[in-house]
């Protein structure tokens, strides 16, 4: 999920002091191996373990409801039902449905095996990856930081989690409650800026997970690559939705407008821009003037409308409302860090709004000549992670899905398939690589393992051993072929 933040530089040479009194610096240096020999001691491997510590990540979020909803609150401006709902509830149900399923999930996969090396059995078996490195960013400080760590625990993982500085009270909290809630030999957290990440980067990690934005990804996998480590870079991009002219109008604007003004559209998979059939695009316009109206009403003063995250983000917004025409909004508050739902429409094409992920409550309206000019609209442009589209004509949504590309596709609804534990969630190209949630969480954090066993009674193999006679050369040719 991108990150627009580019964080601050701070000063490297002089250590912070942790909880405990330890620098910084000395807590960072070593942590992975200190990790992995948690891994390679056995100690996570039990299903036991793991399941013990995918309950205590539930109980810390149960029993400190109060602590999370001030947090996000002081955070992002979150109202306590959206905290609930982006946050707290979805990760509790993560760490619910990977305790319930991870008996299953273990077990080793057979798999057929071709007639040349009968009789054998053939299975897969997962392992843990070893000592892992979870960055994660400040637009969903919470459910980005524990939604990951779910699966590398599920897996068998022991776990350094790095939180979103930008994103200061739930950082601390979750430094302050997770060594209360789970083992510390196999999961610690670690606060800090740039030059702490950058510390834990130079160390070998056996997976990095990170949620952000693409420039910094590229940092995090050219780290990476010196150890030959392997990443799941969860990004962002322009994620476009089309509304046809087929499509219930007054809908498309109300699953619209909650996707977009969610988090104040500090979402990663909030649609960026709109392109509508032309013919129905003032009326789309209207629509969602009223779908926002009902929604957030006064969004100032809206309970369930929240905030930018600080003020470098809301000059960042407010500079993108050039080069296009405001329809409703565009009014913001730098003290509240506020800036209101806004819609734009006669947008130029090298507006500022549409050379980059918008990442905040700005909406561009920009009309096509039906879903071919949609299609052509997106040729050459880098695949976003996801894609809406809205039509009740059949076919047009199947040349959507066949003629373009995106991490995943909605049909009739926005964001909505985040939710869904038995979809993969994940970018394509410049918006990630990698997926998880639910099952592909458990798979992203563990190595498959590939186990042939054949019985030694009978050596069925050495027909194929040289040397070579006119025999064994045809049985081997057909055998193989």
């Amino acid at each position: 999920m991108s990150d627009q933040h580019a964080e601050p530089e701070a000063d490297a040479s002089a250590p912070r002091a942790t909880e405990s009194g330890t620098p910084k610096g000395a807590a960072i240096d070593g942590i992975a191996a200190q990790l992995r020999a948690a891994v390679t001691s056995g100690l996570t491997r039990p299903r036991q373990y793991r399941e013990q510590q995918l309950d205590g990540l539930e109980r810390m979020l149960l029993q400190n409801v109060s602590l999370w909803e001030a947090a996000l609150a002081a955070d992002l401006g979150k109202s306590e039902v959206e905290a609930h709902l982006s946050e707290i509830a979805f990760t509790v149900g993560e760490a619910k449905h990977a305790r319930r399923q991870l008996w299953r999930w273990m077990l080793p996969a057979p798999v057929p095996l071709p007639l040349a090396l009968q009789p054998a059995l053939g299975r897969t078996v997962a392992e843990p990856l070893g000592a892992t490195l979870v960055i994660a960013p400040w637009n969903y400080p919470l459910q980005l930081a524990l939604g990951p760590l779910v699966g590398a625990i599920a897996a068998g993982n022991a776990v350094l989690l790095k939180p979103s500085e930008v994103a200061p009270a739930t950082s601390a909290l979750l430094a302050r409650l997770m060594p209360a809630y789970l083992d510390p030999r196999s999961v610690r957290v670690i606060e800090g800026g740039v030059p702490d990440t950058t510390a834990l980067l130079e160390q070998r990690w056996d997976l990095i997970f990170y949620t952000g934005n693409s420039r910094v990804a590229r940092i995090v996998a050219a780290a990476a690559a010196k150890h030959l480590t392997p990443t799941v870079l969860e990004l962002g991009g322009k994620s476009p939705a089309y509304v046809h002219r087929s499509a219930d109008i007054a809908v498309a604007a109300d699953r619209i407008a909650w996707g977009k003004w969610l988090n104040a559209g500090q979402t990663c998979v909030a649609p960026d821009h709109i392109r509508v059939d032309r013919e129905v695009a003032d009326e789309l316009v209207d629509e969602l003037r009223r779908a926002t109206a009902e929604q957030l009403g006064d969004a100032r003063t809206s309970p369930d409308y929240s905030r930018i995250i600080n003020g470098e983000h809301l000059a960042r917004l407010q500079s993108m409302l050039e080069g296009g025409t405001v329809v409703t909004g565009g009014d913001a508050d730098a003290d509240q860090r506020y800036l209101a739902p806004t819609i734009l429409t006669d947008v130029d094409a090298d507006a500022p709004a549409m050379q980059e992920e918008i990442f905040g409550p700005i909406l561009p309206v920009l009309p096509v000549d039906g879903v071919d000019g949609f299609i052509d609209a997106m040729r050459g442009r880098d695949k976003p992670l996801a894609l809406y589209v809205f039509a009740r004509d059949r076919e047009v949504v199947r040349r959507v899905e066949r003629e373009t590309s995106s991490g995943a596709l909605g049909v009739n609804v926005a964001v909505a398939h985040y939710g869904a534990k038995s979809l993969p969630f994940g970018g394509v190209g410049e918006s990630g690589m990698g997926r998880y949630h639910g099952r592909f969480s458990f798979e992203a954090f563990s190595h498959r393992k590939a186990v042939l066993s054949k019985p030694a009674a009978i050596d069925t193999l050495r027909v194929i051993y040289p040397p070579f006679t006119e025999l064994r050369a045809a049985i081997t040719k057909r055998i193989m072929g």
